[in-house]
């Protein structure tokens, strides 16, 4: 309880702060940007000279009202800072960025009460502060840019505008990739070393090609990998390479933009590394045989998959917008948790005749490769039941984000999650599998 006065607390002391510089600003309150203004025309000053500094708090509490792990609420926090340089601090096209998380929870985060593959909170992460992304830019005019530094792949890469209005992780970094890269991947909570090329070949059409470190977590970790990079200044060149490609189709991408918006996209990816087989492992004298007999597990050397992005908006006008969204990949199953993946939705700009509030829906499928459910089968055999088999889980999310300010907003959102796991024993009692989670929260974001 003495986080969440400190929490409180704090919020409040910006908020007078805030107040003291609409005075100084001679701006309501309600009217700015940032809750704390221009800072009496510093802020603009500073962006004149090439200079951003972001300031942004993300606070939520989920519940946990049936199935899942178990029962029970959660509160998690982040505060994210930013500074951007560019011209005319820097020569032409030159950007230099770094991003750092203050990360903050009480009882837990909401994946520990629900045990699923898709993470109900896309802030999810280990109490820490921690540099997050560091990284220099030159663009060169229209054509292209390159980017270097340390980098987050989820920055850039199978990224949907209209799925960024859920709150659950999957619908940013997909389970696709979060499920069967090391550590997750190059997306947050951890970056990693690495460097990204832009080239425009024509108008409206990119071509996006990275290179990041295999595993960000570092060299040997036998510890979650969030706590072996815990300060995001581990700087991993380990785990061989993750390289990933993508071709973007986009149209009238800018908010001003009076056309229909549109993108499209198509990726591929491979990874170096080594990856546990899904099933067998090596037995005595060296046989083949399943990892249900408590074999050590068979390992292939690099995985790959490819994907695919659509995002169209289908209405705009002065009253708000209709958009919806689908992605989907594959990758191999001897080597995955999850063979093919897909989600999709809807937003809608503009109810109730408030024009900067959203409406979100989304559905997510992860589908469990055949290996991991063949070796649930095999362990089925040998040990009789009860025993499940891994099939699939399946995420609904219906989100609303209220603009109260520009500087705030507030996001009720509700949950329901099939299959928590794929279909895994629960851990209270191994004869049931994982129930269904019911999950409602709300958040709340203020950009300072």
């Amino acid at each position: 309880m003495r986080f969440k006065r400190d929490v409180v607390c704090w919020i409040v002391a910006a908020i007078v702060a805030g107040s003291g510089y609409a005075r100084a600003d001679d701006t309501s309150i309600w009217d700015r940007e940032q809750l704390t203004g221009d800072w009496n025309g510093a802020r603009t000053a500073l962006k004149e000279k090439g200079v951003e500094i972001g300031l942004v708090y993300i606070g939520e509490t989920l519940a946990i009202l049936s199935g899942g792990l178990r029962r029970g609420q959660t509160y998690e926090g982040r505060l994210e800072g930013s500074v951007q340089i560019g011209e005319p601090a820097l020569w032409k096209g030159a950007t230099v960025f770094a991003k750092a998380f203050q990360i903050h929870n009480a009882h837990g985060n909401a994946a520990d009460y629900v045990g699923s593959i898709s993470d109900p909170s896309n802030i999810d992460a280990l109490p820490t502060t921690r540099l997050f992304t560091l990284w220099f830019e030159q663009k060169f005019g229209e054509s292209g840019s390159v980017r270097l530094g340390q980098l987050a792949a989820d920055d850039e890469f199978l990224t949907s505008t209209t799925a960024g209005g859920l709150i659950n992780g999957t619908f940013g970094w997909a389970s696709m990739m979060a499920a069967n890269l090391p550590s997750g991947g190059p997306a947050y909570p951890l970056a990693t070393p690495g460097v990204r090329v832009q080239v425009n070949p024509v108008e409206n059409i990119s071509v996006l090609g990275a290179v990041f470190s295999g595993d960000p977590a570092g060299r040997d970790c036998n510890d979650l990998p969030q706590a072996c990079n815990r300060f995001g200044t581990t700087f991993s060149l380990h785990g061989g390479a993750f390289w990933i490609g993508e071709i973007q189709y986009l149209r009238n991408q800018e908010p001003e933009a009076k056309g229909l918006a549109a993108a499209y996209k198509l990726g591929a990816w491979y990874h170096s590394g080594s990856f546990a087989d899904q099933r067998f492992g090596i037995g005595p004298g060296g046989t083949i045989v399943s990892q249900a007999t408590g074999a050590d597990p068979l390992f292939h050397r690099g995985n790959w998959g490819i994907y695919g992005v659509i995002d169209q908006m289908l209405v705009r006008n002065d009253a708000g917008s209709f958009s919806f969204f689908a992605r989907g990949g594959a990758s191999p199953s001897d080597r995955n948790l999850l063979s093919w993946y897909v989600d999709g939705g809807f937003g809608v700009k503009g109810l109730f005749g408030r024009p900067d509030d959203t409406l979100t829906f989304g559905v997510a499928y992860n589908n469990i490769s055949s290996d991991a459910a063949a070796l649930d089968q095999d362990t089925l055999a040998l040990n009789g039941p009860p025993y499940p088999i891994r099939s699939s889980e399946l995420v609904f999310e219906l989100s609303y984000i209220y603009q109260v300010a520009k500087w705030w907003t507030i996001q009720p959102d509700v949950q329901y999650i099939l299959r928590p796991g794929g279909n895994v024993p629960d851990p209270s009692n191994p004869a049931l599998t994982v129930g269904n989670a019911f999950i409602f929260g709300a958040r709340s974001t203020i950009v300072f």
